[in-house]
């Protein structure tokens, strides 16, 4: 089961490091990490997505509360939450697909960053599934390089 952890974290050197590092002694792959600063720029927000059983996030979850720097940590409900991700998708491109891959683009309502010569570039935001979408249908075009934030999340609501 994939969980998304939202931790508040002191914005400070070496948080990151002591997080990613209990997960990796627990042997835990961590399937995404964003991290960045939020209103309060002594605070930064670390969305990470796992795939684990109940029981041992649990065990993360309690350790992760002992870390010094943690302030919060919240394991998310999918039904109550908003995710994104952003990637940015080079594709091979000429005369004869351009057009083609321009209309992929328009009906997944992703943005052309930059048209070279033999490629295009591509800006998609979205949820995991609607990327992984875009990217199968542009797999046949030729995609030169693929760059994904992973994901990031927030409750709905007023929480």
């Amino acid at each position: 089961m994939k969980h998304t952890l939202s931790v508040l974290v002191e914005n400070k050197p070496g948080a990151l490091a002591r997080i990613a590092g209990l997960f990796s002694r627990r042997g835990f792959n961590i399937d995404s990490l964003a991290v960045g600063v939020t209103e309060d720029p002594d605070v930064s927000r670390m969305t990470i997505t796992v795939s684990a059983a109940e029981h041992p996030i649990e065990q993360v979850t309690k350790q992760l509360h002992k870390l010094i720097n943690v302030i919060k940590i919240t394991d998310l409900d999918p039904e109550n939450t908003v995710a994104r991700e952003l990637a940015l998708i080079k594709v091979k491109s000429d005369a004869g697909n351009r057009a083609e891959i321009m209309q992929l683009a328009e009906i997944f309502r992703a943005n052309i960053l930059d048209v070279g010569r033999n490629t295009l570039t591509i800006e998609i935001t979205g949820t995991y599934e609607k990327i992984d979408a875009l990217e199968r249908l542009l797999f046949p075009h030729g995609v030169v390089e693929v760059v994904r934030t992973g994901r990031i999340a927030i409750e709905r609501g007023q929480k």
